[in-house]
C-alpha cells in the first residue's frame, strides 16, 4: 500500500508542473518526461487488473486535482519587506544560486541555438550572453566606458556587476544595490574571491536611493522592476541619479497593454498568480514604461524591443536543469514544496509568454545634457 501511494504521489506531482510542449505542437506530442511517466504508469496499473485499475485512476485524477489546488493557491504574496526577506532566504538556502550561478536573470539564446534545441546550451552561459546582449543594447563599450561609475539596481548576489567591473577595467567602479542583506554579503564574498575591488555592494532602497543627482554614467536594471510596488519612482531616482549624457538599460519582465485588448477573466487570474507566487507587486507594460521615462522630460529616444523570444528558453530549462541534475536540493528535505512551487511557477511564467500575456521588455537611452535639459525646461 505503501509502494502504491508513493507511485500515485509521482504521477500526480510530475503531472501537475512538468512542462508540456509548445503551443505548435501541444496537441500531437507530450514530453519525454509525461510519456515516461505515463508508460510506467500503464504497465504497473495494467498487472493490478480492472478494480485496481478503475481505483488507481480515480485516485490518480483526485491526486492530481489536489496537487493543483495547491500550487494554485499563492504562497509569497508581496507585502513590506516581502522582497528582502525572500531573498535573503534564496541566498541563504543556496538551490537558486547552485542551479543559475552568479546571475539571478533570464539567459539569451539565439534564434540558431532555438533551432538546434536549447537544452544543448550552458544554462549558465546562455546569462552570460544575456549580459553580453544588454551591454551592446545599452551601446556599453569597454574601450569608451573604461573609467565609467556604473550603478547596477537590484543587483541579486552582484554577478552582473561583477561580471561589469572585470570587463570595463579596473579604472571603472560598479555599485551594486538590493534590499536583501544576504545578498550583498555573498555579492561581496564572491567579489573578493574572485579579486574584484571595484565593484562594491550596498543595502538601498532603489524608490529613495541616497546618491546625489547625477552621480553615475551608466544606469543598469536587470529584472528588478517586477518588484518595485511604485514604477514611476523607480524610473525617476534612475533618471535622477544618470548623469547628462549617460547611458541607461533596463531589462523587466512586462506584461502586454491591455488598452486595446482588455484582459479576459483567465488573463487575470494567471497575472494575479505570477504576482503573488514570486512576491511582485504588479506588472505594466512596456509601452508604459516607455510613457514614464519619457514623462521625466530627461532621455532622449527610449528604444524598446521586446526579447521574448530570446529569453523563454530560459523557463523550462530551469525545470530541466534541477531534473538532470537534483544534487541541489535532495538533500534539503525541507525545501521540496518550495522547489516543486517554483519549478510549477517557471511553468506557469512560460505558458504567459508564450501565449503573448508577459513580454520581455528591454530599454535604452541617454541622459539630455544639461544645456538640452534647462532650453526644454524653460520652453
Amino acid at each position: 500500500m505503501k509502494a502504491l501511494s508513493l507511485f500515485l504521489l509521482s504521477i500526480t506531482t510530475a503531472s501537475a508542473f512538468a512542462p508540456t510542449t509548445s503551443s505548435a505542437s501541444r496537441e500531437s506530442s507530450s514530453t519525454a518526461l509525461s510519456m515516461g511517466l505515463k508508460s510506467s504508469a500503464l504497465k504497473t496499473i495494467g498487472q493490478l487488473g480492472a478494480p485496481a485499475t478503475a481505483a488507481i485512476a480515480g485516485a490518480a485524477v483526485v491526486g492530481t486535482l489536489g496537487v493543483k489546488t495547491v500550487l494554485d493557491r499563492p504562497s509569497r504574496k508581496y507585502e513590506e519587506g516581502s522582497v528582502a526577506r525572500e531573498y535573503d532566504a534564496w541566498t541563504r538556502d543556496g538551490i537558486l544560486e547552485y542551479y543559475w550561478g552568479e546571475h539571478i536573470h533570464l539567459g539569451y539564446y539565439s534564434k540558431e541555438e532555438m533551432e538546434e534545441g536549447y537544452k544543448k546550451k550552458n544554462f549558465i552561459q546562455a546569462k552570460y550572453d544575456f549580459v553580453d546582449e544588454m551591454m551592446k543594447l545599452g551601446g556599453i563599450d569597454p574601450e569608451t566606458d573604461a573609467g565609467a561609475k556604473v550603478l547596477d539596481v537590484g543587483c541579486g548576489v552582484g554577478g552582473t556587476s561583477r561580471y561589469l567591473a572585470k570587463k570595463l577595467g579596473p579604472n571603472a567602479s560598479v555599485t551594486g544595490i538590493t534590499l536583501s542583506p544576504n545578498q550583498v554579503k555573498r555579492a561581496t564574498e564572491l567579489a573578493q574571491e574572485q579579486g574584484v575591488e571595484n565593484a562594491k555592494f550596498t543595502v538601498m532602497n532603489a524608490l529613495e536611493m541616497e546618491f546625489p543627482d547625477n552621480s553615475f554614467d551608466i544606469v543598469w536594471a536587470c529584472e528588478s522592476g517586477e518588484h518595485m510596488p511604485d514604477k514611476e519612482a523607480y524610473i525617476n531616482e534612475m533618471m535622477r541619479v544618470l548623469k547628462p549624457g549617460g547611458k541607461f538599460v533596463m531589462a523587466t519582465w512586462c506584461q502586454r497593454d491591455d488598452r486595446e485588448v482588455p484582459f479576459s477573466e483567465k488573463d487575470k487570474r494567471d497575472l494575479q498568480f505570477l504576482y503573488e507566487e514570486w512576491t511582485h507587486p504588479y506588472f505594466i507594460s512596456i509601452e508604459k514604461y516607455k510613457e514614464i521615462i519619457d514623462a521625466t522630460g530627461l532621455m532622449n529616444e527610449v528604444a524598446t524591443q521586446d526579447w521574448k523570444e530570446e529569453t523563454i528558453a530560459s523557463w523550462r530549462h530551469s525545470i530541466w536543469v534541477g531534473i538532470y541534475d537534483p544534487r541541489g536540493f535532495i538533500f534539503k528535505p525541507n525545501k521540496y514544496l518550495k522547489c516543486v512551487r517554483d519549478a510549477y511557477c517557471l511553468e506557469r511564467m512560460h505558458r504567459a509568454f508564450d501565449r503573448g500575456l508577459m513580454e520581455y521588455g528591454m530599454f535604452a537611452a541617454t541622459k539630455k545634457t544639461v544645456d538640452v535639459i534647462e532650453s526644454t525646461s524653460s520652453e
